[in-house]
């Protein structure tokens, strides 16, 4: 994929505005060489005593550039840049759009601040792309061309001296600043990465850092990398710098070309002496027309290296089928196939979860017990289609995930994961996150009662992600809003895992007599209370190990029995302190 396609789509779209910049970058740039021409040629002819009129149209004239390049300038300042912020949405929805459909599994790949910076600077970087490496050639060469036919009226050999600077500024020191630019190439961008990444998991883990003592370790880790990113950036500043100090020394070469050039056509009588002077204002503002080139190769490289981390980050769009519109019907009790079930995580060694083979009826109610890293938190991501099966189908009633609107399945669940994410602002804000459902206070407050919240009212305020919320606290919450929601699927993990026995029972009686007639999977550690499943499934590195109610797996006397006998005696071992 072209890693600017993105960009030069938002481009297309908006051609409007670019063309009318360009038009009016264009009028700017010769209203601007004809005015000081003018001015140059006007101060020249004043030395031979002109008529008045000759005075007064120059002078009309002069004023007229000024006002048309004024207003000229800001057309183009006007629509360049609404074309660019323009531009500038256009990639953040369509960069956000294709990054949506790939969590979670991308950020298992990638850390947060890596991908904040990714989001953020890596967007805002392109902004540059139109107004500083698309848009100066072409309004430079359209001026510059403007410019040669006009000197060549006065004299070839002037023209030709325009056309050496032309290429001198617009390609020879562009391409000098190129060569080096090269040599640090995407490192500024890297290293603010870098430093982003630090930064956001200094926010991140500030507690735990300041329990432990690490806190100033990571401080001086962050100020080391702050100073890697000062001294980047310098050296960027530094080269750029460079670029327009030779572009400075190429442009006021030429300007004195063209003035001992000027001198010697004169001498030999090949051009008027009255033109001189305004040839030499031409060059000067021709070539400040051209000033945008000499920093074009660093904005050209940033640019493309920004595109590059975002093609990057989306990349695995690109090898996605079309999305499917299957929906899935919220009337029934869910029925679950899975067939010959495989996956892997990218670079683990063994799979996650192996060939499972499963059926659960509409209606059903399942617990899947066994040890952390079984596989049983992937079997719930399988079912909501936030990961994708390396091998074998899943179906729900009777459709292949695959044939479905994730957004369907989604719809039509309550699910409680292990972490439960919670946003700044009331408990009624965090329980009314389902803008299709409406309910009363009556309702919300009647929940809170259900799970167990009887100390919160609808008001209680809760901080960004929860932290006011004790670990407890916050799975209640989760489960009241599961349990506001009219699906009919039910996918929790590990929902009560922070709660006492008697507040997970009082909790989970009301959660089955809401579910009396839906499916129902139930991740769990604990093994009491499951004498009210239909089937209890043991999992071990992937594989399903046993199978039954709890009764059978009790009479088996297999792993099931022995956990089971683990945690009573862990339970006695409790109770006699």
């Amino acid at each position: 994929m072209n890693d600017l396609a993105i960009l030069t789509k938002a481009m297309i779209q908006e051609r409007k505005d670019i063309a009318m910049a360009i038009i009016g970058g264009f009028i700017a740039g010769i209203a601007g060489v004809c005015l000081f021409a003018a001015s140059g040629y006007m101060i020249s002819q004043t030395v031979f005593a002109p008529p008045l009129y000759t005075l007064i149209v120059l002078t009309s004239l002069v004023k007229i550039l000024g006002l048309l390049r004024a207003a000229s300038r800001y057309g183009e300042r006007l629509y360049s840049h609404r074309a660019t912020f323009t531009i500038l949405s256009r990639l953040r929805t369509s960069f956000f759009a294709k990054l949506v459909p790939l969590t979670p599994g991308i950020l298992g790949k990638k850390r947060s601040g890596e991908l904040l910076a990714r989001i953020v600077g890596d967007v805002e970087s392109l902004q540059h792309y139109f107004i500083r490496v698309a848009y100066p050639p072409v309004v430079v060469v359209m001026v510059f061309l403007a410019t040669v036919l006009f000197t060549s009226a006065f004299s070839f050999w002037m023209a030709c001296l325009f056309v050496l600077g032309m290429l001198a500024t617009a390609f020879a020191v562009p391409g000098l600043v190129l060569l080096g630019q090269r040599r640090i190439h995407g490192r500024v961008r890297q290293q603010r990465a870098v430093f982003s990444t630090e930064v956001t998991e200094l926010l991140y883990g500030f507690r735990d850092l300041k329990v432990y003592g690490q806190l100033k370790k990571r401080e001086q880790q962050l100020q080391q990398t702050s100073a890697a990113l000062a001294v980047e950036q310098q050296a960027a500043a530094r080269h750029l710098l460079r670029g327009q100090s030779l572009h400075t020394f190429v442009t006021y070469l030429i300007s004195w070309g063209v003035l001992v050039l000027g001198a010697y056509l004169i001498m030999h009588g090949s051009l008027a002496g009255v033109f001189l002077a305004m040839l030499v204002m031409a060059s000067l503002t021709v070539f400040e027309e051209a000033s945008a080139m000499a920093t074009l190769p660093a904005y050209k490289q940033d640019s493309e290296h920004a595109a590059r981390r975002l093609a990057e980050t989306v990349h695995a769009t690109d090898k996605q089928p079309p999305q499917p519109s299957g929906v899935l019907s919220v009337e029934q009790a869910f029925a679950i196939e899975l067939c010959g079930v495989t996956f892997q995580y990218e670079d683990e060694w063994r799979p996650a979860v192996k060939n499972i083979s499963l059926e659960f009826p509409p209606g059903s109610k399942t617990a899947i017990v066994g040890p952390s890293g079984s596989g049983k938190t992937t079997i719930i991501e399988l079912l909501l289609k936030l990961r994708t099966t390396t091998e074998g189908r899943i179906r729900l009633n009777g459709i292949s995930v695959e044939e479905l609107d994730e957004a369907s399945i989604w719809q039509a669940s309550n699910v409680v994961l292990q972490h439960s994410h919670f946003f700044r602002g009331t408990i009624r804000d965090n329980l009314l996150l389902n803008e299709e459902q409406h309910h009363s206070d009556e309702v919300l407050s009647a929940m809170l009662d259900k799970v167990q919240l009887t100390n919160k009212s609808l008001d209680d305020e809760v901080y960004e992600k929860g932290e006011n919320l004790s670990d407890g606290e916050k799975q209640r919450l989760a489960l009241a809003r599961a349990m506001l929601r009219k699906g009919r699927l039910w996918l929790l993990d590990e929902p009560t895992s922070s709660l006492d026995y008697v507040t997970e029972q009082r909790v989970f009686r009301h959660l089955l007599t809401q579910a009396v007639d839906d499916t129902l999977l139930l991740i769990c550690h604990r093994l009491t209370g499951l004498e009210k499943m239909d089937r209890i499934l043991v999992m071990d590195q992937g594989r399903v190990i046993e199978a039954g109610s709890y009764a059978e797996l009790m009479e088996q006397k297999g792993y099931f029995y022995e956990m089971k006998q683990i945690e009573l005696q862990m339970i006695g071992e409790a109770g006699s302190y």
